[in-house]
């Protein structure tokens, strides 16, 4: 599921001009971003390979720095493909408002409508969360599935199945109250993916590309 791991990905917006805006910000020279970034990886050791993406009024640039590994000294650029992580949870809550903007979907859709038959959702104080709970982190779902085994880190989710998803589902308690608190669910983010794929009848992957980098 996941793409193999060959550094950091920093996507910067070092400048927001809008029509009503008297004065930009300056934007950093392609020297200043790569003084930057040779502090964080040579120095502070935050990183070994980071790729800046500037898009401004007089065009696009690409800076780099760093490697593919520490045991990999191939230099990163703007084709270097990383895995993108928790980024993705971005992509998933712009599907949900795209899907809600085109009548699709609404926020308050309780998870019961796309759920495989024999699967039954958490309830808490006879409230089930809803679409809008999962992607605000306030469904009170832990951060990961009790039943995922964590055989290899480097890709932690290869062998977990939406399966395996909705088995978890329908025996969890949830132990917090729906829309109380706001708690981080890495769990919670990837069952409101899977909800939507299901609800467009294609894949996450196939649904992420038609609607969002596609049209942009």
């Amino acid at each position: 599921m996941l793409r193999s791991f060959v550094g950091w990905l920093l996507i910067a917006s070092v400048s927001v001009v809008s029509a009503v805006a008297q004065e930009a910000p300056p934007v950093p020279s392609n020297a200043e971003i790569r003084k930057i970034l040779a502090e964080r990886i040579d120095k502070e050791k935050r990183g070994v390979g980071i790729v800046v993406g500037v898009i401004e009024p007089a065009g696009r640039r690409i800076v780099a720095h760093g490697t593919f590994a520490k045991d990999d000294d191939r230099s990163v650029d703007g084709d270097t493909i990383f895995e993108i992580g928790s980024i993705t949870k971005v992509f998933t809550a712009l599907l949900l408002a795209d899907m809600v903007e085109r009548g699709e979907a609404a926020f308050d859709d309780s998870l019961s409508k796309d759920l495989p038959e024999g699967t039954k959702a958490p309830e808490r104080g006879g409230q089930s969360f809803t679409l809008e709970h999962l992607a605000n982190h306030t469904s009170g779902l832990p951060r990961l599935p009790a039943n995922m085994k964590l055989d290899d880190m480097s890709d932690p989710y290869a062998n977990y199945t939406s399966e395996h998803l909705f088995e978890f589902l329908s025996q969890h308690e949830l132990r917090r109250d729906i829309g109380a608190k706001y708690e981080y669910s890495n769990l919670g983010a990837g069952l409101l993916g899977e909800l939507l794929s299901r609800r467009a009848g294609i894949s996450y992957e196939a649904l992420v590309k038609q609607r969002i980098p596609t049209p942009l």
